[in-house]
């Protein structure tokens, strides 16, 4: 975050604001809204101030007060660099985004990116590139790519587990810090930054880069930071040679909806809706996979490896 989120730019109000974290987090949300409101009439513009007032309302029980917060955190804050909207949506005081705001993405990445690898792995039991490596392999063999892209390549788990089968490999994230971490690690031959949610014209992965010049597209545990997919299909289908690959991953959603908004602020999508993509932008399923990607406050989160396959 920058020194505006953080600060209110009052000490006072700081200070009340530190207090009511510590309520908080000792389990007395109710006493922690008290005192984060007397902080916000002395800076009545703190947006992340109004977005803490809003979490410790829920937390309280007092909906109604939570999406006023959220609603005063919009308001000083359109871009929605909080999630807000993503909030409301969840308290059923919006309809639900198809995408969740970028700079919300953007900024979310940013701040996780010294603790990502750490947290994931150790900590989440985080599964995903392995098992999407083993999937690709399972169907391909010893196969060697000419050019693999990784899409959302953070910090580089699932490259560093595709490098031995690829002669050239670039990453895309919508992360500088993300970004900054991958290229520590000296996995990949190119990396720059993308908006996955954007037309393929803007989104940052073509410009000065050709089209159709991956034999595998990847998107590990990336499209859980999207509602609608169709911008990424299109963007996978315009960087896959003929008989390309594309393997990706989903939080499943279960049956009857084509993708939902978790308590996590990430996206579940359903087999029917992949399914459907896939045949919409011209792309031949060669395999599913249900299996569990992570854990979740010790709770197992089910998800579904897909292998999609571009036509000669």
């Amino acid at each position: 975050m920058t020194l505006n989120q953080l600060s209110s730019g009052d000490l006072i109000a700081d200070r009340r604001a530190d207090y009511a974290k510590m309520l908080a987090d000792g389990g007395e949300p109710g006493s922690a809204a008290e005192l984060m409101a007397q902080a916000l009439e002395r800076a009545p513009d703190w947006a992340a101030g109004w977005f803490r007032l809003a979490d410790y309302e829920e937390k309280s029980g007092r909906k109604e007060a939570a999406i006023d917060a959220l609603r005063k955190t919009l308001e000083l804050s359109p871009e929605d660099i909080f999630g807000a909207g993503l909030k409301l949506a969840l308290l059923g005081a919006a309809a639900m985004p198809e995408q969740p705001p970028s700079l919300y993405v953007e900024r979310l990445f940013d701040d996780y990116a010294d603790r990502f690898d750490k947290a994931l792995v150790e900590k989440l039991d985080y599964t995903v590139p392995q098992k999407l490596v083993a999937l690709i392999q399972s169907h391909t063999g010893g196969l060697i790519f000419e050019h693999v892209t990784d899409l959302g390549c953070g910090t580089g788990l699932f490259g560093e587990r595709i490098r031995d089968q690829s002669q050239f490999l670039e990453g895309f994230d919508i992360s500088i810090n993300m970004l900054a971490k991958a290229e520590a690690k000296s996995t990949y031959d190119r990396l720059a930054r993308a908006d996955l949610s954007l037309p393929p014209e803007t989104s940052g992965i073509f410009g000065n880069f050709a089209p159709a010049r991956a034999d595998l597209v990847s998107a590990a545990d990336v499209l859980m930071y999207l509602g609608n997919l169709d911008s990424v299909f299109d963007i996978t289908v315009r960087l896959l040679a003929a008989d390309g690959y594309f393997a990706f991953s989903v939080e499943d959603a279960g049956d009857g909806v084509d993708f939902l908004l978790r308590p996590s602020l990430r996206y579940a999508h359903s087999e029917a809706y992949i399914r459907g993509l896939c045949a919409a932008h011209g792309l031949d399923l060669r395999a599913i996979e249900c299996t569990v990607i992570r854990m979740d406050a010790g709770e197992p989160v089910f998800g579904i490896l897909f292998l999609a396959r571009k036509p000669a």
